[in-house]
C-alpha cells in the first residue's frame, strides 16, 4: 500500500478555503517558513479512501476477541463516549474561573471519591496521564515521604521477577536502584527472599495483586508486615485491579499507595498512543505530597486547591486527561457497587473457564484457580515439534483472533498469557478454545507449514529485531 505522500500529485486539493473575512495579520519574518511545507496533494475522495483502507487494517476490541493478558483490553461502552462528547464538557477551558465549570469539577471530585473508595485509599489525584506515569508519581510520593523523615539511605525498590517492565523503569526514573527478588515455585512472592532483601535501605516493594501470572498473593498481609517492619512502603501496581474491584481493596491488604489504569479497569479506550489516565491514590501519610491542584468541595460548591503543603509539584498540565476520566466515571456510575463486583467475578470466571478447556493441551503455569488471567507454556510443544509461542500467535492472526501476550512473564518459558475479560460470552470463549485446539492439531500435522503464518496479512513476518533496533519511522521523499 502506498503512503499518502506517494499518492500526491501537484495541484490536487482536498478543499477550497473561503476568502478571508477578517483583517489579515502579518507574522514576523522570523516565524515564517522559507519554503512551503511538503504536504501531500490529493483529492478528497483519495484522502477518504486512503485512511478508510488504513482503518480496515487495524484490529481492536470492537472487531473481535482480544485476550491480551495483563493489559485488559476490555470493551468500551459507547455511553462513555457520549458522556465525554457532551458540549458542557468539551466546550470549556482549563483556565476558566471555577464557578463557571462546577459540573466539570463535580465530575472530577466524584471520580476521585469513588476511586478512593474502590481502592481503600484516602486521597486521589487524577493528574497522571498513563499507567507508567502513575507509577512515577507514586514513587515520587514515596521518595518525598522518606526524605522528609530523614531516611535518606532508603534508595532501593524491591521488585518481583514477574513484575511489569515499567516497574523497574519507573523506579530508575525516580533515582532508585531496583532489587529483583525471585518468585516461589507457586509464582507468588518468596517470603524468605523478601525477608533477605528488605532492610534500612528499602524504600518500597512494588507489587500487583493478583500478580502477573494471574495468581492472588495469599500471603499479602504478611508481605505488607515484612515491608512495613523494615520501614518501607507497599506500592500497588493497579494493572490487575479488574480481578478484585468491589471484592477486596488494596488499602485493606496493607498497601500505602496505588496507581490505576483507567483504560484497563474502568473501560476508557486503550492503545493508539493515548490519551490515557493513571490516577494515584494514597493513604493520609502520603497525601501532603500529592501534585496539585486538587478538587475540593466547599459550602459554596467545588473549587481548586493549588497544592498540598509538601507537594511533589505538578506532573501534568492542568488536571489530567479530563475526557478520559469522564469515561471512567460514566462506567462506574453505570455499573454501581454491585455491577463492579459482578464485573470482576465474571472476569475471573471467564479466565478459569478458558484455562480449564485449554490446560490439558496447553499446560497452565499454575494448578491453582486463577484470577482474571492465566499463563500457559508452549515449551514442551516447541521441544517436540519446534513450534513456538510466537508461531501460535502468528497463526491466531489468520483466524481473526488477536494473540495473547507472549513471552511474558519471563519466569514462564514460551509463555502465552490469556485475559478474556468479563464481557466475552461463553460462545466466544468456546470459539477461541476450539480455535486454539485446531491450531495445535494443524501444528502437529505440518510444523514447517505452520511456521509460515500469518498468510492473510499485508506482510508476513517482519524482521522483528531490525524493526526494534532500526525502526524507520519517517517516510523519506526520493530526490
Amino acid at each position: 500500500m502506498k503512503t499518502i505522500f506517494e499518492k500526491s500529485q501537484p495541484g490536487k486539493r482536498t478543499l477550497s478555503i473561503a476568502a478571508c473575512d477578517v483583517p489579515e495579520y502579518s507574522l514576523p519574518e522570523g516565524l515564517l517558513r522559507s519554503a512551503d511545507a511538503e504536504l501531500p496533494e490529493v483529492s478528497e475522495i483519495e484522502l477518504v479512501r486512503h485512511y478508510t483502507a488504513l482503518s480496515k487494517r487495524a484490529y481492536g476490541v470492537d472487531d473481535g476477541f482480544y485476550p491480551l493478558g495483563s493489559c485488559t483490553m476490555k470493551y468500551n461502552p459507547k455511553l462513555n463516549e457520549e458522556v465525554a462528547a457532551l458540549p458542557g464538557f468539551t466546550g470549556i477551558h482549563p483556565l476558566q474561573c471555577p464557578e463557571t465549570v462546577q459540573g466539570a469539577l463535580e465530575a472530577m471530585y466524584r471520580l476521585s471519591e469513588k476511586l478512593a473508595e474502590i481502592t481503600g485509599m484516602d486521597e486521589v489525584t487524577l493528574q497522571p496521564a498513563a499507567g507508567a506515569h502513575g507509577e512515577y508519581t507514586a514513587l515520587q510520593l514515596i521518595r518525598s515521604y522518606h526524605l522528609e523523615r530523614g531516611d535518606t539511605q532508603r534508595d532501593k525498590i524491591i521488585v518481583p521477577d514477574s513484575a511489569h517492565g515499567t516497574n523497574p523503569a519507573s523506579a530508575t526514573m525516580v533515582g532508585y536502584t531496583t532489587v529483583n527478588i525471585p518468585s516461589g515455585a507457586d509464582g507468588c512472592v518468596d517470603l524468605e527472599a523478601l525477608k533477605a532483601a528488605v532492610g534500612n535501605d528499602t524504600a518500597a516493594l512494588m507489587l500487583t495483586n493478583p500478580n502477573t501470572v494471574g495468581i492472588f498473593e495469599k500471603d499479602i498481609e504478611q508481605i505488607a508486615k515484612i515491608v512495613h517492619d523494615a520501614g518501607g512502603l507497599l506500592y500497588y501496581d493497579g494493572a490487575n485491579l479488574n480481578a478484585i474491584m468491589g471484592i477486596i481493596r488494596p488499602g485493606d491488604m496493607g498497601y500505602d499507595v496505588v496507581h490505576l489504569n483507567l483504560h484497563k479497569t474502568f473501560s476508557t479506550p486503550h492503545g493508539g498512543g493515548g490519551p490515557g489516565s493513571g490516577p494515584v491514590g494514597c493513604k493520609k501519610a502520603l497525601a501532603k505530597y500529592l501534585p496539585g491542584p486538587l478538587v475540593v468541595k466547599t459550602e459554596s460548591g467545588y473549587g481548586l486547591l493549588d497544592a498540598p503543603e509538601s507537594s511533589i509539584g505538578g506532573v501534568k498540565t492542568f488536571y489530567g486527561n479530563f475526557l478520559v476520566t469522564l469515561r471512567a466515571l460514566a462506567y462506574i456510575e453505570l455499573l454501581g457497587r454491585e455491577g463492579l463486583k459482578e464485573s470482576a467475578e465474571l472476569a475471573v470466571l471467564n479466565a478459569n473457564y478458558m484455562m480449564a478447556r485449554l490446560k490439558d493441551k496447553f499446560p497452565a503455569y499454575s494448578s491453582r484457580i486463577c484470577m482474571h488471567e492465566f499463563v500457559v507454556s508452549c515449551e514442551e510443544i516447541k521441544k517436540e515439534i519446534g513450534v513456538s509461542a510466537l508461531d501460535f500467535a502468528k497463526a491466531m492472526i489468520d483466524r481473526r483472533m488477536h494473540p495473547p501476550t507472549i513471552y511474558f512473564p519471563l519466569i514462564v518459558h514460551e509463555a502465552m498469557m490469556f485475559e478474556p475479560t468479563e464481557t466475552e460470552s461463553k460462545e466466544t470463549l468456546d470459539w477461541a478454545c476450539d480455535t486454539m485446539l485446531e491450531l495445535l492439531e494443524e501444528a502437529y500435522r505440518d510444523p514447517e507449514a505452520f511456521k509460515k503464518h500469518p498468510l492473510t496479512t499485508p506482510i508476513g513476518r517482519p524482521d522483528e529485531v531490525a524493526a526494534a533496533r532500526k525502526p524507520v519511522l519517517i517516510w523519506q521523499r526520493e530526490n
